[in-house]
């Protein structure tokens, strides 16, 4: 695939978070009822230690799983792109909600116990896909998990009406998150108790790994 330019880039964040902007009220009406917490237990036994955990909640929309994680007893952070999901999820969560465009994170470094990407890092174009990664992981505290769900395909990405996609398959998310330092805890296919050709989601469990392990008695 032909390289992105800046233009290009910045034209994928505009008409993606455009979408989500004109839709904000309906998309909380089609996902306020989605059960997705099998994906935040994953999360959270990703984890080494006891809570309460600071989580990233990265692709927020408007804060149903910063309201969940929160009521846990965890200290969630939601960030977004999208202004309209961002005014929402501070008003009925009254968490802190951070408004970054993927492409452009500004994040603290090893602040976060934990980072939730539900649906949402497919978004970032394959050529952006590997810094954005590195980013991540260098927010994360040492032992600290990394959950991410996304559509799953053959490696391919492009536009879906007005939405840029990209759609990995198991190797070669793995691959980007191993090369991003991660390691690899487990995946699984979503919806739950369906046929594989049924379930589109493909969610995987990760961790940043100590720097001193290696120093630390067996």
């Amino acid at each position: 695939m032909p390289i992105l330019t800046p233009d290009q880039l910045a034209e994928i964040t505009r008409r993606t978070v455009g979408h989500y902007q004109g839709r904000a009220a309906d998309f909380w009406e089609g996902t306020r009822d989605h059960d997705v917490r099998q994906n935040m237990d994953a999360l959270l036994s990703a984890i080494e230690g006891k809570g309460p955990f600071r989580i990233l909640d990265l692709g927020c929309g408007p804060g149903r799983d910063v309201a969940a994680f929160a009521a846990l007893g965890h200290q969630p952070v939601g960030l977004d792109a999208c202004s309209a999901f961002c005014a929402m999820a501070r008003e009925r969560t009254g968490c802190e909600v951070w408004q970054q465009d993927f492409l452009d994170l500004v994040l603290p470094a090893g602040h976060f116990h934990g980072v939730f990407a539900n649906a949402s890092l497919f978004h970032v174009p394959g050529q952006e896909l590997a810094r954005v990664l590195r980013e991540l992981a260098a927010t994360l505290l040492p032992g600290g998990g990394f959950f991410s769900s996304n559509p799953r395909g053959k490696n391919v990405e492009g536009w879906n009406q007005d939405r840029y996609g990209a759609y990995h398959d198991l190797a070669a998310w793995t691959g980007a998150m191993t090369e991003a330092g991660l390691e690899a805890i487990g995946h699984y296919y979503r919806p739950p108790g369906l046929p594989r050709a049924q379930q589109p989601w493909l969610a995987s469990t990760w961790r940043k790994p100590r720097s001193d392990a290696r120093l630390e008695p067996i």
